[in-house]
């Protein structure tokens, strides 16, 4: 028996043993197309020679020098190059090692801001039902996602929660979608007055919900009216991006589209490209100020904050994607992907929604297109899903719970921004063969 304590310990995986551009390798040989970037993180797929020679150059320099002591380059240039896009001088970067812990720093920054404001009351944070923030115990507090926080609730703060916005399942059939993005949003405001604003300190949501949701983006004008409703209330808009930013949905922040701009962004997966772990917390200016006038710094910490190697990695995945425009790869071949998509599946008994934006896209199972019903929990799925597409070489990323946290199952894809039409083509054969091979819906 191997002594790794794997996700799954009655799996037998196959060993990966290497990758180039879009394929992954296993030991016997064998060949899977990358669909889903592991988890939404390679975006530029696997073996970039750029960006394996900047991890070389920066660990012959400089490996790691605890921030405690220092700062470094590869940290200075990659916050500038982020704020720079944010679009405000003097937002500030907090870089950490996964998009848990973005999520944790960004929940005790919020809370450290009111306290620096005198307002200690804001301890509460909203956030929405099926929603993924990550695995630490106050990210999977702001999480909506049953299957992950079933174990450990005892242990979870009970935060409020309000419904996602989620046109396929609840948007109504006699409005339009600027009327349900503004009836969806009102349940924040609802929300907001059921706890009393002078004890919410922010507002969680995924700008393009992930890994419970697959890939779903809210309806025009939803986040300009949460925008609002937060800024009424003196609230901060926290937006999670760990898998919808960084270039995924076809800008850099996934929030550009929407027209708004939050208080606070988390990023991680796309940020270092899977070349190194690496996440940030980006903070408007106004919350560094207060914080540091008040405490002098911010109460929080980790050994590999700012490493300098996996900033080293997060430039030249920032320097790749802009010296090849590789986000207008994203948006061309995301808009090819989601039409052979929607051509291959028009008619599919069991597909019910293709959703997504870029190359963020989600494909919702249903056992009815009619009603829209899911498929049940009991079926495991997601995990017949998973086993079949690899079968057929193809790594994607099924997940259940879709539809109400129990029920449903979604395959989310986010493949690598240097697709090409030929790529697009052989994930729409191989998301068909493997559809087809499931015998039970």
């Amino acid at each position: 028996m191997a002594n790794v304590f794997y996700r799954e310990p009655t799996h037998t995986y196959p060993q990966a043993v290497r990758g180039d551009g879009v394929y992954l390798y296993d030991a016997s040989g064998r060949k899977y197309l990358d669909g889903s970037g592991g988890a939404a993180v390679s975006c530029l797929g696997h073996g970039n020679a750029t960006v394996i020679q900047a991890v070389k150059d920066q660990l012959d320099t400089l490996a790691f020098a605890h921030t405690t002591f220092f700062t470094n380059a590869p940290q200075e240039e990659l916050a500038a190059g982020l704020v720079s896009k944010f679009g405000e001088e003097d937002a500030k970067v907090y870089f950490l090692s996964g998009g848990s812990e973005a999520n944790e720093a960004a929940i005790k920054l919020a809370r450290q801001y009111w306290v620096a404001k005198g307002e200690e009351g804001k301890r509460l944070f909203l956030s929405r039902k099926q929603s993924y923030h990550g695995n630490t115990l106050g990210a999977l507090s702001l999480s909506g996602n049953p299957g992950r926080r079933e174990v450990f609730e005892p242990l979870l703060q009970d935060w409020p929660k309000i419904a996602p916005c989620y046109a396929y399942r609840f948007k109504r059939s006699d409005e339009s979608d600027t009327e349900y993005g503004l009836r969806c949003a009102a349940e924040l405001e609802t929300g907001i007055e059921r706890v009393g604003a002078e004890n919410v300190a922010a507002f969680f949501a995924e700008t393009v919900a992930g890994a419970t949701m697959g890939a779903l983006p809210a309806v025009e004008g939803y986040f300009r009216e949460i925008r609002e409703i937060c800024d009424r209330h003196n609230i901060l808009l926290v937006l999670d991006e760990v898998m919808s930013g960084c270039g995924r949905t076809g800008s850099y922040f996934a929030f550009e589209q929407e027209g708004i701009r939050p208080d606070i962004v988390t990023m991680a997966k796309g940020l270092g490209g899977g070349y190194q772990s690496i996440a940030a917390t980006l903070s408007r200016g106004f919350i560094q100020e207060a914080v540091v006038e008040r405490f002098g710094g911010f109460a929080h910490g980790h050994t590999y904050v700012g490493h300098p190697t996996a900033c080293a990695a997060g430039v030249a995945v920032a320097r790749v994607i802009e010296e090849q425009d590789l986000l207008s790869n994203v948006n061309t071949i995301g808009d090819y992907l989601r039409a052979g998509l929607c051509d291959a599946f028009s008619e599919h008994p069991y597909v019910g929604d293709i959703r997504g934006r870029g190359l963020f896209i989600g494909i919702e199972l249903v056992t009815d297109r009619a009603t829209k019903e899911p498929p049940k929990a009991e079926l495991g799925l997601p995990l017949k899903l998973r086993n079949t597409a690899m079968e057929n070489g193809l790594i994607c990323y099924p997940a259940g719970g879709t539809a109400d946290g129990r029920d449903g199952v979604h395959i989310m894809l986010a493949p690598p921004f240097i697709y090409t039409e030929a790529h697009a083509d052989e994930l729409v054969e191989k998301i068909t063969k493997t559809l087809t091979g499931i015998a039970v819906i």
